[in-house]
């Protein structure tokens, strides 16, 4: 027997490795499973990456034998909810929902599409720990007082989600204004070539200007391409946080009056608060450099209508580019339509496939997230608004 031991000995000396394979090949099968139950999918990492932990909060607390929850959602692509059956197997997902049917068994929902918060959802919702906007902006849902009162209540937007696209959407129409590019389209039309018709001076960015207004995900967005432009980028924000390097000085929103007149370009990027409502009221616009150019891509309510009018007519202002407006729908007759040095787009500077993608990824780790009992992603403070 002893002699059997030390002839066993001997041949896993000599093999080395040999001998401890299938140990080694069960530990590593073993290493790969933690792995892959561990690795982030390349929709988590998106999200992680372009979503903010500033204020995040567990909404439902989760024990060690999951319970299983209930998430309203308004649409979703049945990829997406063929993911979340994996990623979040405790979360049953309903869709196909009408605000009606919705409102009929709200007492079965723990979390909601943003679509569905009304005051009369929630006073049959007594289980609801979390609504998920939609949107960035949440100007509408702060206004909803039993959700605003209702510290229980979790709310997410979709903050640094629409911020490429809206980003590309501001500088197409700074573009169309500064090269005139819609003379020419309209040239195009009638099949006539126009050259040294054209009804102003084309403008190059480079060198230029430009203030962006809110430095958040989408305001970083407009400044990292109008840098790529040559263009000289400052901001304002509400906070003291370091601004990505290409911006050459950022204030905070008291310095607001000081930078205007400094700015070629002005961009808005601010959410919609009472502190931010008619920011952009005579004196604003009066600050502004003569001849400079005006973005909103936020909300219109931001903007005093009558007094970006005056300032357009007046040439304080060389040229708007509106993607939302007050009121919105614009609607038809109003003399924002019939200005020759205003470009109007009716609120679809988020749409792209990029935004659809990020969407996902986003809605996506945030049902995750709350699965697994994990701090959300983009918590709003709902009495600051954003």
């Amino acid at each position: 027997m002893k002699n059997a031991s030390r002839f066993l000995t001997l041949v896993c000396l000599t093999m080395g490795a040999a001998c401890l394979a299938p140990g080694l090949a069960a530990a590593e099968k073993a290493a790969a499973k933690r792995d892959a139950t561990t690795a982030k999918s390349p929709a988590q990492s998106v999200a992680e990456e372009i979503g903010s932990l500033r204020n995040a909060r567990v909404a439902i607390k989760m024990p060690a034998q999951k319970i299983e929850l209930t998430y309203f959602a308004g649409s979703i692509s049945a990829a997406d909810q063929a993911e979340l059956a994996r990623l979040a197997p405790n979360v049953r997902i309903v869709t196909g929902l009408t605000r009606e049917t919705a409102l009929a068994r709200a007492g079965e929902a723990h979390g909601i599409d943003g679509r569905f918060a009304t005051p009369e959802f929630l006073a049959r919702a007594p289980k609801l720990v979390w609504v998920q906007v939609m949107s960035a902006g949440v100007d509408r849902f702060v206004g909803i007082e039993p959700l605003v009162k209702n510290d229980a209540i979790v709310l997410t937007n979709f903050r640094g989600v629409h911020g490429p696209s809206i980003a590309d959407h501001a500088m197409a129409m700074l573009l169309s204004l500064t090269r005139d590019l819609r003379f020419h389209a309209a040239n195009q039309v009638k099949q006539h070539w126009g050259k040294g018709e054209s009804p102003g001076q084309p403008v190059a960015l480079d060198k230029s200007t430009m203030l962006v207004v809110g430095i958040g995900g989408i305001g970083t967005e407009i400044a990292q391409r109008a840098h790529g432009f040559g263009m000289r980028v400052i901001g304002t924000r509400r906070s003291t946080t370091p601004a990505p390097a290409f911006f050459e000085r950022v204030g905070q929103s008291k310095d607001l009056l000081t930078m205007l007149p400094e700015a070629d370009v002005v961009a808005i990027a601010v959410p919609l608060t009472a502190e931010t409502e008619k920011l952009f009221n005579p004196a604003a616009f009066a600050a502004m450099k003569r001849g400079s150019y005006f973005i909103n891509i936020a909300r219109g309510k931001v903007v005093d209508t009558n007094a970006l009018v005056a300032a357009l007519k007046s040439g304080q202002l060389a040229g708007a580019c509106l993607d939302v407006t007050d009121p919105e729908p614009l609607p038809a007759g109003h003399v924002l339509w019939s200005l020759p040095n205003v470009i109007i787009t009716p609120h679809v500077a988020g749409e792209s496939e990029v935004t659809d993608q990020r969407s996902s990824a986003m809605l996506r780790e945030n049902i995750r997230r709350f699965g697994a009992g994990e701090p959300l992603l983009n918590v709003v403070d709902k009495v600051a608004g954003y």
